[in-house]
């Protein structure tokens, strides 16, 4: 069947689910279980056949989100909670993932523009980061111990401090994106600028290793966390300025959801950077190298893998064993 006959036949079928979808209009789960593997029957054909068209990029967001309400329909609350972060979560950051791919070229970007700034302007990094800071950073370097800023405060008191800030600069990022987008990135932009000038600042002081095996011990997680929050904050943003075949309230209800949903998801990663900044980057300078190298490597692994891997495997198996979801339904 040609590509043009394949899409008018099912046309009106894909839009009426969508549109059930949606306004939850379904007599019974039955109902949109049927209906949900008629829909990945229909993906499996444009895959084998049409591999190529952008007709398949539809049929999987519209697979994405019709899971999302059958798995809205289990019955016990533990899998429902287990469920979230082994599946919603995954599944949406794949339906969503060039958002996630666009927050972290805006990252990069704003960081190496605060790398450039504080090369070209001697007096940038103050003014960043201000003079008390500059001042405790340069003594500390002069002690030996670069990233002596860690070990101020206990353990719990840093650990709760450092959680709770971290927290709220995920969440009011996530919360800006209601600004069209710009507010989000208004919080990268600062963010971002303070982390290369900071970074750079160690470089130009000859410790930019013994910077980088503190700052990084708790900073993969943490900033990793932020970009995906960041990348909520744009799908909020864009959830008022690009309706689409909505009307805006109706997006914007979709975007700030999903948004939710993917801010939620980063809170067990920011809570972990929290306790490794609270309890063990202190102890950077003095732990062996391969220690300090192997918690970052090791940490940046587990959240990479989760948010830019894993939903690729879960779409995959979902595609492929519809009938595997649907029996927990």
């Amino acid at each position: 069947m040609r590509e043009v006959s394949f899409i008018k036949q099912n046309k009106e079928k894909w839009l009426s689910f969508e549109k059930a979808v949606f306004n939850n209009d379904f007599k019974d789960p039955d109902e949109l279980a049927s209906q949900y593997i008629h829909l990945i029957n229909d993906l499996a054909y444009a895959q084998t056949y049409y591999p190529k068209s952008k007709v398949i990029v539809y049929l999987n967001q519209l697979a994405a989100k019709a899971f999302q309400k059958i798995y809205k329909t289990k019955r016990e609350d533990t899998n429902r909670i287990v469920g979230f972060w082994k599946t919603e979560v995954p599944l949406i950051c794949y339906q969503y993932r060039k958002f996630i791919y666009i927050a972290f070229i805006i990252f990069f970007s704003f960081t190496f523009i605060g790398v450039i700034s504080a090369a070209n302007d001697g007096e940038f990094v103050r003014s960043v980061l201000g003079d008390n800071y500059v001042n405790m950073s340069l003594e500390n370097i002069e002690k030996g111990d670069p990233v002596a800023v860690y070990k101020s405060g206990s353990n719990w008191g840093s650990f709760i401090g450092i959680t709770i800030n971290n927290l709220r600069v995920g969440i009011i990022a996530f919360v800006f994106g209601v600004f069209l987008g710009i507010g989000t990135l208004y919080i990268m932009f600062k963010n971002c600028i303070m982390l290369g000038s900071f970074q750079y600042f160690f470089y130009e002081k000859e410790v930019f290793w013994e910077s980088v095996r503190g700052i990084w011990i708790h900073g993969s997680m943490e900033i990793f966390a932020i970009v995906i929050e960041a990348a909520a904050g744009l799908i909020l943003g864009a959830s008022i300025l690009f309706p689409a075949t909505h009307s805006r309230y109706t997006s914007f209800k979709m975007g700030a959801k999903t948004g939710i949903k993917i801010l939620i998801s980063t809170f067990p990663f920011t809570f972990f950077a929290g306790f490794l900044e609270g309890f063990v980057t202190r102890y950077s300078n003095i732990m062996p190298h391969w220690l300090s190298v192997g918690i970052i490597l090791i940490t940046l692994s587990i959240i990479s893998y989760y948010y830019l891997i894993y939903p690729f495997k879960v779409q995959k198996e979902i595609t492929q064993n519809p009938h595997l979801i649907l029996s927990n339904s």
